[in-house]
């Protein structure tokens, strides 16, 4: 079958294993370095991008709150994870100027090129959508073990879940089933947007490549997925305060992790 595919398109077809990276454990330390170097290179950029970041998830929290909604703010929480790398954009052009040795101005970090904006936008609203199902899975999964009760607010919540042996069941469930919603996203995320940027592809082919690299070099991505759970749940703790810095080294560092990996990309393929 290889072989008709090639004679058909008249070119080798890309194998699984032609993405495996063989890089150490320890590379995406190197990414972090990069996105330190990079978030305080002509910082204003960068923390203005992080403080916007910060402005509007307190600004959805609020909303949130108001709304009598509280019962969405945790799995809100866990889906920035997933719609994380949408909204760094802007970071990843503010990388590529200055890995040719330019000087980014304002515009090139808030304003995306006009010929990736549409496709970066698309995979925007895919990821929020994916984002919406998990919500929709955290409430059925409370649901399934609790039944239809009201929100009885954050204190007998957290009672309910952390004293009884049903809430120590749904967190198992829950934490599985979140899990494999955070590395769909994660997988089909990480270097696909960064791609649109830097490419002329569709966005569902840049899904399939970033994808193809993770699931073929899953040791890599454990570890740089790590790091971004650690950093983001440090920007969470700090009352999203921390999100100002955190947000702009990880868009920075994901900009020179695709770099690093986009030799085994070829967007023609």
């Amino acid at each position: 079958m290889t072989d008709t595919a090639e004679q058909a398109t008249g070119r080798p077809t890309k194998l699984a294993r032609d993405y495996a990276l063989h890089y150490p454990v320890s590379r995406p330390l190197a990414w972090l370095k990069g996105g330190l170097r990079d978030t305080f290179t002509h910082p204003a950029t960068s923390l203005s991008y992080g403080l916007a970041v910060f402005l509007v998830s307190w600004g959805i929290i609020v909303g949130v709150l108001v709304l009598d909604l509280a019962h969405f703010l945790l799995p809100c929480l866990a889906g920035f994870v997933v719609v994380g790398p949408a909204l760094a954009a802007g970071l990843y052009q503010k990388s590529e100027v200055l890995t040719k040795g330019g000087t980014p101005g304002w515009r090139e970090v808030f304003l995306t090129k006009p010929g990736a904006s549409g496709q970066i936008f698309f995979i925007g609203v895919l990821l929020l959508l994916l984002m919406v199902l998990w919500l929709r899975t955290a409430f059925l999964l409370y649901a399934l073990f609790f039944g239809l009760l009201p929100f009885g607010g954050w204190a007998a919540t957290f009672e309910l879940v952390l004293t009884t042996p049903l809430g120590w069941m749904l967190i198992g469930v829950g934490s599985a089933v979140g899990s494999l919603f955070a590395a769909f996203g994660f997988a089909i995320s990480v270097f696909s947007i960064p791609m649109l940027l830097n490419n002329k592809i569709d966005v569902f082919s840049a899904m399939g490549h970033s994808m193809s690299i993770a699931w073929n070099n899953k040791s890599l991505m454990i570890a740089w997925g790590a790091i971004v759970v650690v950093l983001s749940a440090i920007g969470f703790a700090t009352g999203l305060v921390g999100l100002i810095v955190v947000f702009p080294i990880l868009g920075h560092a994901t900009w020179y992790a695709y770099k690093d990996c986009s030799k085994v990309i070829d967007p023609t393929d």
